[in-house]
């Protein structure tokens, strides 16, 4: 590889190369090296470490993600830094799991198959593509499609089928007033039959095998695409587990696959599905109101889980935000918790739900 530097990964041992003018981060996806990230635009710090040897150049980036206290004290971010030399950075975040179950980030063409209208902001599309993909439950993929104008637009969203169904995408999405990617869907500009570029996988939010204690599955608006991947994997996979799936949306005409949720409830004693709905104004409604946040604490209360058990939270900002002391008083520890903070086009998280 020509200009190419070789980056050493501390206390892990690891070694790749990375290419001149790529990004540390893009160059260990390329080679199936699951670093920590998030935004993967310099926003979110997800990515920070710090940079024992070596010299790097770093693209533009939120000094919210790295201050320049930490900059001067050598501390960088992955996602933004382009090597000049071989280096060694220490890992500060880093799953040892994650990095056994690294996939290598691909490219892959496509086109959209379908789209459904599941409520009158969230939308299902399915891709179907040329070539299979492998992921784990959980995880997302950088879609771009040029519209019917000649935009080009890129969006994050993570699929809501299992990784068994390597050839066939589904996703959830859900449309916001300045969203182009939905907005363009609505109105015709992205249609069925489109050809699309999909990159992944990426997300370390995915489903963790063999784990002990109950599963606490926690979604709300788009937030249902991750989540309905890893609750149907987990079934699939024949683990014997509690698992107590909430949902939280506005009213009772936000929610949707109800039919197959009650389906699968039906055939699964063990899973127990708790819609909580914040905006109920007449409509009949015998189910759990409030906050998603509230009805998760005062259910862990209730079952005294005491942190045992694993739990996958995806949605808006503000709900995971709300959601993290809650769990960490109900006794969770931080490797139990698995989040993906949908944001509408960048920031800290998974941009483009």
């Amino acid at each position: 590889m020509s200009d190419a530097h070789k980056v050493r990964l501390e206390p892990v041992g690891v070694e790749f190369e990375v290419a001149h003018g790529e990004t540390v981060l893009n160059a260990a996806f390329r080679q199936g090296i699951a670093l920590p990230h998030g935004c993967k635009e310099g926003q979110c710090s997800a990515c920070k470490c710090v940079l024992l040897d070596g010299e790097v150049d770093m693209l533009k980036y939120s000094t919210f993600a790295l201050n320049d206290m930490e900059k001067d004290s050598g501390h960088i971010l992955l996602c933004r830094s382009i090597a000049y030399s071989d280096m060694e950075v220490e890992l500060l975040n880093y799953d040892e799991e994650v990095l056994a179950k690294s996939i290598a980030v691909k490219t892959f063409k496509g086109r959209i198959a379908a789209i459904e209208r599941l409520t009158h902001d969230i939308r299902g599309i399915q891709i179907d593509l040329n070539s299979p993909i492998k992921f784990w439950a959980g995880q997302y993929v950088d879609i771009t499609v040029t519209t019917e104008k000649g935009e080009t637009i890129t969006r994050s969203f993570s699929m809501a089928n299992t990784p068994d169904q390597t050839q066939s995408l589904s996703f959830i999405i859900k449309k916001y007033p300045e969203g182009k990617f939905s907005g363009e869907l609505d109105s015709g500009g992205i249609r069925v039959g489109a050809e699309v570029t999909v990159v992944g996988p990426y997300g370390t939010c995915f489903r963790r095998e063999d784990r002990q204690g109950p599963l606490v599955l926690v979604g709300a608006g788009s937030g249902m695409s991750p989540i309905w991947s890893i609750l149907n994997d987990h079934l699939k996979s024949a683990e014997q587990r509690p698992v107590y799936f909430f949902y939280g949306a506005r009213t009772p005409a936000d929610l949707f696959y109800l039919d197959r949720i009650a389906e699968l409830t039906g055939r699964h004693e063990d899973v127990t599905f708790i819609p909580v709905l914040s905006h109920v104004n007449g409509e009949a409604w015998d189910g759990e109101r409030g906050f998603v946040h509230e009805r998760v604490d005062a259910k862990l209360k209730q079952l005294a889980i005491d942190g045992e058990g694993d739990v996958y939270a995806c949605g808006p900002p503000p709900m995971i935000d709300a959601l993290q002391p809650v769990l960490f008083m109900n006794g969770f520890e931080t490797e139990r918790i698995f989040f993906d903070k949908f944001t509408t086009s960048s920031g800290g998280g998974t941009p483009g739900h």
